[in-house]
């Protein structure tokens, strides 16, 4: 959603990198083409103002003028102050000191209430608590089946004494649940309300209505991120109209231009709690301002990944398959211990969303969106075609066994042979890394490019180098090496990080290696 907004800041940033001042022209410049991109984002007027003002007064100070890296510092400041537009601390859930806790979803039709209802529950739900939805949007054909619907997938329990389509005083289901919540020993009651196609007085007098009869502890506005600036008139309405705690941004995964929810945060003064980015029940977590900023800037969001790989990976199986990797050149590690760890990462959620986390993967755009998802359930149904034996060792399979294999999995003969070439290829890397090698293929890292000993070869070759005795031909070397010392200079990336630009985005390879493990 803000990848627009994200290459317009990097173009910015890109364009300060290497003055070791900047002037006021360049401070203007800079904050004239952040306005530009923030308005195309269509970030609130008033919000925008308001940044931007903010960046040139903190720009123009101390703080900038006597720094070491002046563009380093602008950009830190443009990354705080985003996270002060989106937030600026993580909100919490407040929870009821006894009986039930409440929360009340409220906002427009079509915002994605009742599907947030089950991925609110089913979060709740991993974070031990026993949530129960309630069905109070009986107006809206279905919506009582839907919610019962989503509440199964998300393996929560829902209540739903009246059949809506009209039918039922939505008011008397909302109190009466908090009852049944006590009953049945549920600590958190999810209420799923009706909305509108636009802010009426009916809406706003049902709302109201339930919020009275229940008392809520959070009162939770659903916001559509891809309405455009309507989300901020409407969230302003119903603050006046009804009030709310706390914001969730629904369809955070769309292509629209995403800037009415940097705005609403700032325009109401409530801050965003939950963020659904995806169609299915588990995208759906809390909200942190600073990873977001974060993500906007093209810095990544290391911190959510690595979240993500502890829920997902066991301490005990990582310790594990790392002995594995690290014995006998990683020859332990079988293509059943490869399909295990794939299956595992397929868990985390899709695979171009977890590249998108990894900083300096905005560059990487087109290459991670045409990535093809199924190839993961290509290459499990081919390893499960597999005997016992073959996949403790892959060594053995000859031409006949990988015609078998391609029958049963049924794909080509060459994609059997590509995959258990890609598998010794990835076990090699794996074990390397396991053994404390680095990435091969990666220059910049530790352990790329065959260790510290080819690094001092390589150095010891230059120091020999030895420059012309003809005046001619040392001139031409000179200045050869002039334009490869200005050549690394200019390479250094939007962010002012070292070796990020040396590359265009279009013409990025992937280490041999990687290449072969990705097919």
């Amino acid at each position: 959603m803000f990848d627009t907004l994200s290459d317009r800041l990097a173009a910015t940033f890109k364009n300060l990198r290497g003055k070791g001042r900047l002037s006021e022209a360049d401070i203007d410049a800079t904050a004239r083409e952040i306005r530009i991109a923030l308005l195309e984002a269509d970030v609130a007027l008033p919000v925008v103002r308001a940044f931007i003002k903010q960046i040139k007064e903190r720009a123009t100070g101390v703080e900038v003028s006597q720094a070491l890296n002046p563009a380093q510092q602008v950009i830190k400041i443009v990354n705080e102050e985003l996270i002060g537009i989106l937030g600026g601390e993580t909100r919490r859930l407040r929870f009821a000191k006894t009986g039930p806790t409440v929360i009340m979803l409220a906002g427009l039709q079509g915002a994605g209430k009742t599907t947030l209802a089950g991925k609110l529950g089913l979060w709740l739900k991993s974070q031990g608590h026993s949530p129960l939805l309630v069905a109070c949007d009986l107006q809206r054909p279905n919506a009582v089946n839907q919610l019962s619907v989503v509440a199964e997938r998300a393996g929560v329990a829902v209540y739903a004494p009246e059949p809506g389509n009209g039918v039922g005083d939505p008011v008397k289901v909302a109190k009466d649940s908090v009852e049944f919540a006590k009953q049945k020993v549920h600590d958190v009651v999810i209420v799923d309300t009706a909305g509108r196609l636009g802010i009426d007085q009916e809406l706003m007098q049902q709302a109201a209505d339930i919020r009275d009869a229940v008392s809520p502890d959070e009162v939770l506005f659903v916001v559509d991120a891809m309405i455009g600036q309507d989300a901020v008139n409407t969230a302003e309405s119903f603050r006046d109209g009804v009030g709310f705690d706390g914001v969730v941004l629904s369809k955070l995964d769309g292509d629209a231009r995403g800037g009415a929810a940097l705005s609403i945060a700032q325009v109401t003064g409530k801050q965003i709690m939950f963020a659904s980015n995806g169609e299915k029940l588990d995208d759906f977590d809390a909200f942190h301002p600073d990873r977001m900023a974060s993500r906007i800037l093209g810095m990544g969001d290391m911190l959510t990944l690595i979240e993500k790989a502890e829920q997902t990976f066991s301490q005990q199986e990582a310790e594990k398959m790392a002995s594995k990797l690290a014995s006998k050149k990683g020859q332990d590690f079988t293509l059943d211990d490869f399909l295990a760890q794939m299956e595992q990462v397929r868990k985390m959620g899709s695979i171009s969303k977890l590249l998108g986390m990894m900083p300096g993967m905005g560059q990487m755009k087109d290459q991670i969106n045409n990535l093809d998802e199924r190839d993961v359930d290509r290459t499990a149904a081919i390893i499960k075609s597999m005997t016992p034996a073959e996949r403790a060792d892959a060594a053995i399979i000859n031409g006949s066994r990988r015609a078998r294999i391609a029958k049963g999995s049924g794909v080509e003969v060459s994609a059997v042979k590509n995959l258990v070439e890609r598998f010794f290829e990835a076990r090699k890397m794996m074990s390397r890394m396991a053994q404390g090698g680095g990435m091969p293929g990666m220059p910049g890292m530790p352990g790329s490019g065959g260790g510290p000993g080819k690094q001092k070869k390589q150095q010891k070759k230059a120091k020999g180098k030895q420059r012309s005795g003809n005046p001619m031909k040392r001139k031409q070397q000179e200045q050869e090496e002039a334009a490869r010392r200005a050549a690394a200079a200019e390479s250094g990336g939007a962010l002012g990080l070292p070796g990020a630009g040396q590359q265009d985005p279009k013409d990025f390879e992937l280490p041999d290696e990687f290449k072969k493990f990705m097919g």
